[in-house]
């Protein structure tokens, strides 16, 4: 006669740890500090480590490598263009994607870290490559929300060139505040808007 049997909870296979949120965030504040504070040829795991207070392994397990960890956490701060509302107007739209990027530019970490970053992916073409692909990501979801909500509205042709619109009010803005670094003066923003929609 059969007994009846109380299941065996199954255990997760060794390797298979639940990625902690909490960790991934201390992880996340190591890497931008250690990359504001000795850049991205000197960032190393073990600095990342000691300095987010976890072992090298749980960083292992979410990138194999310096390279992906940074990509992938200066992407996930990117201004999230698939958040934005729809302001009512292209004007208005950019005007609201230019403050976000304005904003984000002019963080402290990020006046270190885009510099940096930038210089590497110029001496090393597996960075410049991997840094193009994140960048180029970003802009066209920009400049695809951008232009669909405009053409919506017949405010642009439907053959409207999303990635030219975002060079055209990106470019200016990540001149003046990445490159040579001058403050943006009153009413830069709207001004900028002003003189890209019309063409």
């Amino acid at each position: 006669m059969e007994t009846a049997r109380t299941p065996v909870k199954k255990r997760a296979p060794a390797g298979a740890a639940v990625l902690r949120p909490d960790v991934t965030d201390s992880i996340r504040d190591a890497v931008f500090a250690e990359l504001a504070a000795s850049g991205y040829g000197r960032l190393s795991i073990e600095a990342v480590a000691r300095r987010a207070g976890v072992g090298k392994m749980a960083i292992y397990r979410r990138w194999g490598s310096k390279l992906p960890m940074v990509i992938d956490l200066v992407g996930a701060v990117a201004v999230d263009v698939s958040a934005l509302p729809d302001a009512g107007s292209l004007r208005a739209d950019l005007e609201t994607l230019l403050g976000l990027a304005a904003r984000a530019l002019r963080h402290p970490l990020a006046n270190q870290i885009v510099p940096d970053l930038l210089a590497e992916a110029a001496r090393t073409p597996e960075i410049a490559a991997t840094l193009q692909a994140a960048l180029r990501t970003h802009q066209r979801e920009a400049g695809a929300l951008l232009v669909s909500r405009a053409v919506a509205r017949g405010e642009l042709p439907a053959d409207a060139d999303p990635d030219l619109l975002v060079d055209l009010t990106i470019g200016p803005l990540y001149w003046r505040l990445a490159v040579v670094r001058t403050p943006l003066p009153k009413g830069y923003i709207k001004k900028l808007v002003a003189a890209v929609v019309p063409g």
